[in-house]
């Protein structure tokens, strides 16, 4: 699974065909780069999807999985990212998040949190951090997420990715984990094909036709093989639609069953 996300952020090549170049290239990431690159599979990693500064996100779930709360706190560099202090106070904004459940990040600077000398707002023990520490530190983003059903969190690569899920029956979690792994593995960018703006779909389409016109395809089959490269783009992109990363014989939907995902909220530094 990291062979695959590495390669994946290294070529912007889909789940499927990374694995498929990994298995080729017995394991060897560079070999399988190769690869990629050779079928023309391989194209620029799109970087404007990631965050560019460093930092920590952290995830809580309540006892009872029926709400779960993220944040992504940032610094300038991965050595103070690593800083207990640091760590220690992501944490206790965490917790403030939890407590409060502010509506908007105005709020939560705004509210108390403890330290050792007694109590300040989030935004004064913010600033007072930056300075020990010597860097500019930032509050970038939180999001809270309930249900009546089930709510799982997963965080990966120590902190540089978190993730919330919620399931729409009770004692999920073992299976909601699950998909929160997935969710932070493949980075899907929707629920289903359903939910993908009919602009971008169209969008696709068009760059599929110019692609296989130049390509000298005969205009009779051109139809049925954008049918096929919009099913492959669907597998990418839409969670349901993706192979599970635990059995890649099976589809995220086969593993639901009859469990439905509500919403699921993904940050990545």
């Amino acid at each position: 699974m990291e062979k695959i996300k590495i390669l994946r952020e290294k070529t912007g090549a889909g789940i499927v065909d990374c694995k498929k170049a990994l298995e080729e290239a017995g394991g060897d990431i560079e070999k399988a780069a190769e690869i990629l690159r050779k079928k023309g599979i391989a194209k620029a990693a799109k970087r404007s999807e990631r965050e560019a500064s460093e930092g920590i996100i952290k995830l809580m779930i309540t006892e009872d999985a029926k709400e779960g709360y993220m944040i992504e706190v940032n610094s300038e560099t991965d050595f103070v990212a690593r800083n207990e202090k640091f760590q220690q106070f992501a944490q206790r904004v965490l917790e403030v998040v939890a407590k409060h459940r502010p509506a908007n990040l105005e709020e939560l600077l705004a509210l108390k949190i403890y330290n050792p000398e007694g109590e300040r707002l989030v935004s004064e023990e913010l600033g007072h951090l930056s300075g020990v520490i010597g860097e500019k530190l930032n509050i970038s983003r939180f999001a809270i997420l309930s249900s009546t059903g089930t709510v799982a969190g997963y965080s990966h690569l120590g902190g540089r990715i978190g993730v919330l899920v919620s399931l729409d029956q009770n004692n999920q979690q073992e299976l909601a984990h699950d998909i929160a792994m997935q969710i932070a593995a493949a980075n899907p960018r929707y629920l289903s094909p359903e939910d993908v703006p009919d602009e971008e779909k169209e969008k696709e389409r068009s760059i599929y036709r110019e692609q296989l016109l130049k390509e000298g395809k005969p205009e009779h089959i051109i139809d049925k093989i954008i049918e096929g490269k919009q099913t492959k783009y669907f597998e990418e992109i839409c969670l349901l639609n993706q192979e599970f990363i635990k059995d890649d014989k099976k589809k995220v939907k086969d593993v639901l069953g009859d469990v439905k995902v509500e919403k699921f909220i993904r940050f990545s530094l």
